[in-house]
């Protein structure tokens, strides 16, 4: 949530819903404001995170780290070189064990056919902006102790 370019500290109930303590997230997004804020979020909430700044550098962190280095993938939807889409399909066909990673989209497209687009490409929940601090960490927090087969977590 952004009032007049200044972020707002989370409230005491988004803090307490959201301990993501430990938890190790790939973050795509191209937009600097965008990813200001979901870092801040997220950091805020005790993640660790990896940046991507396109799809293509998604697919790249993601195939270039060991298995079951992320316990979550944010992927903004509209990038240059790969957009998101194409980048989930590529991480879900990999043939990794943990290329069932949950993969969260996060866009400003929020009509169904967008969100039924994002399920079809392989992610797993579909956000859209601008992010509420409060619905993406209660979101971001439901995937925290899903276990996936490669169980390195």
């Amino acid at each position: 949530d952004i009032v007049h370019g200044q972020t707002v500290p989370l409230s005491d109930h988004a803090e307490k819903t959201a301990d993501l303590t430990g938890m190790r997230i790939l973050l795509a997004e191209d937009n600097e404001l965008n990813l200001e804020i979901a870092r801040y979020y997220l950091e805020e909430a005790g993640a660790r995170l990896t940046i991507a700044r396109n799809g293509e550098e998604a697919v790249s962190a993601f195939l270039h780290s060991l298995e079951g280095s992320f316990d979550l993938i944010l992927m903004d939807i509209m990038m240059p070189v790969m957009d998101g889409l194409a980048a989930s399909r590529a991480i879900r066909a990999s043939g990794r064990k943990d290329s069932s990673v949950p993969i969260i989209a996060m866009t400003a497209n929020a009509f169904e056919e967008d969100r039924q687009s994002s399920l079809a490409a392989g992610m797993n929940d579909h956000l859209t902006k601008p992010l509420n601090a409060e619905k993406f960490l209660a979101t971001v927090a439901k995937y925290r102790f899903s276990k996936n087969s490669y169980g390195s977590g």
